[in-house]
């Protein structure tokens, strides 16, 4: 039979001539310099293996994309389920996300020339990624079913990595959801990556730089998220407009942003988690500055609240909804944390970094790939 390994890895079992694709994806935690990553910054983000997003595709006579029991749940006892679904779920499933990437993947291989097989497949999916939590669930079920396209055309060697981030946003965009690269760079590479989106770059190659860093050099980080979470995808809107605008305000604190990963990185590979939890900190109050309270919402400033009450640096990991937070004072910190978490309702977890997850075929399609190699 077929299988998931707990891991976001490849597996491939042959079974009466018939190959089954299943991927599975961390979701990644935006550590440093978000949002800058959609106005030409840069940013520190890495994977976690606390929650996954899969993908299953196996050959099939027709082309077949099957909605999730839950996730894409039609079918409703009573009036009352159907609302109170929609109410805690919102109206959208994973199969709309399944459709869209493989509509970008096929233009793409159709517009560079890739050749891709006709045979058809049955694609499924997975995920315990928390709803609107921040931590990128749509993109993690995008990112594994492409691992699947990729796999079952045999074209992973024909797409290169950097490219494969601009796939999953390009499919998202298809949908109207409102997002940034970084998530989508670090769900491709796992690991800890350092991004570098200035203008330059994205002009020229199109992408960014993406350099992977030493995941040992992170210490250890905890996660906040609330059962009520928010709506990321509304708080871009009004700075955007702003900074399209050359607001002076917006602008420099957008390139502030930008510069604390900069500093960061620095901070992280001299080990300098003082410096750290300053910059995590800065972080959010640049943000908060820029977007205001009413945007990022009264839940979502609760959570990094809870966290500074006991001296911990916190910081939105995406763009709400959760809270990555490190307390340099140790475990008496940490239990302090877990308190006042668990008075405000919020839930807390260590997080647990997840390790690069690109095998030979894709190092190889790599510009910096002997820096890759090294990691």
């Amino acid at each position: 039979m077929p299988y998931l390994s707990s891991c976001p890895t490849l597996r491939i079992r042959l079974f009466q001539f018939q190959r089954i694709v299943a991927m599975e994806k961390s979701d990644p935690v935006g550590l440093l310099g978000n949002p800058s990553d959609v106005y030409f910054g840069n940013t520190i983000a890495f994977s976690i293996a606390n929650f996954f997003a899969s993908v299953k595709l196996r050959p099939s006579k027709d082309l077949l994309i099957q909605p999730h029991p839950i996730h894409d749940l039609v079918h409703f006892a009573s009036q009352h389920q159907l609302v109170d679904r929609l109410n805690t779920e919102g109206y959208y499933g994973g199969v709309r996300l399944l459709m869209a990437i493989f509509k970008v993947f096929y233009t793409y291989c159709k517009e560079n020339d890739i050749h891709l097989h006709d045979k058809n497949f049955t694609l499924s999916y997975e995920t315990n990624i928390p709803r609107q939590s921040g931590l990128s669930g749509s993109s993690g079920i995008v990112c594994a079913a492409l691992n699947c396209f990729l796999d079952f055309y045999n074209v992973r060697h024909l797409i290169k990595v950097e490219v494969r981030p601009n796939l999953i946003l390009a499919a998202e965009k298809e949908l109207g959801i409102v997002a940034g690269l970084q998530d989508r760079v670090a769900q491709v590479y796992g690991g800890l990556v350092y991004m570098d989106f200035s203008k330059e770059n994205m002009d020229e190659l199109g992408h960014g730089i993406y350099i992977p860093m030493d995941l040992s050099l992170l210490p250890p980080l905890y996660l906040i998220y609330a059962a009520n979470p928010s709506d990321s995808g509304k708080v871009h809107s009004k700075v955007r407009q702003r900074w399209l605008d050359g607001d002076e305000f917006i602008v420099s604190s957008m390139l502030e942003v930008a510069n604390i990963a900069k500093e960061g990185k620095t901070a992280l590979e001299e080990k300098d988690y003082s410096k750290f939890a300053a910059l995590m900190n800065r972080n959010f109050d640049l943000r908060r500055l820029m977007f205001g309270d009413d945007a990022l919402g009264a839940v979502n400033i609760e959570m990094v609240e809870v966290a500074r009450r006991v001296g911990a640096a916190s910081k939105f990991t995406g763009s709400g909804g959760a809270v990555v937070a490190f307390c340099p004072e140790g475990p008496s910190q940490v239990k302090l944390l877990e308190d006042e978490c668990q008075k405000a309702g919020f839930v807390m977890l260590p997080l647990e970094p997840f390790p690069s997850r690109l095998n030979e075929i894709d190092l190889k399609t790599l510009q910096n790939a002997d820096e890759v190699i090294s990691f």
